[in-house]
């Protein structure tokens, strides 16, 4: 059984950087693409970020290019997401979320999800 579970999260003032960190603490998922999600109260959760099982390839969201950077190592149990120059409009639950395939596509959703960790960023 799959449980991922995120850390890092925390309170920033704006331009600053945290990273987020999700292992599996069940099952590796080292064959599996990894990726990042958001959620602000009351829309809907949108992708941020993903990268593939060897880490070789990642994809990001307009919204956070330039600014965050995904990594892991390959054969690695862990996927972490570097946030810098923080906006207040990047305050959301991140999510982690593990996919069945080993690389991302936008037209397959996550298998598994972690519980998120709140970042929240101040003006």
């Amino acid at each position: 059984q799959v449980q991922l579970v995120e850390s890092g999260g925390g309170l920033v003032q704006a331009g600053g950087s945290l990273r987020l960190s999700c292992v599996d603490s069940r099952r590796p998922f080292t064959n599996n693409a990894v990726g990042w999600f958001r959620q602000v109260p009351g829309e809907e959760r949108e992708f941020v970020a993903a990268i593939s099982w060897d880490g070789g390839n990642s994809h990001y969201a307009d919204s956070v290019k330039g600014r965050f950077i995904i990594s892991r190592s390959k054969g690695a149990n862990m996927v972490a997401l570097q946030m810098n120059s923080l906006k207040p409009e990047d305050t959301a639950v991140y999510y982690c979320a593990s996919f069945i395939r080993p690389y991302y596509t936008s037209n397959v959703g996550p298998k598994y999800w972690g519980q998120g960790t709140q970042v929240t960023v101040s003006s």
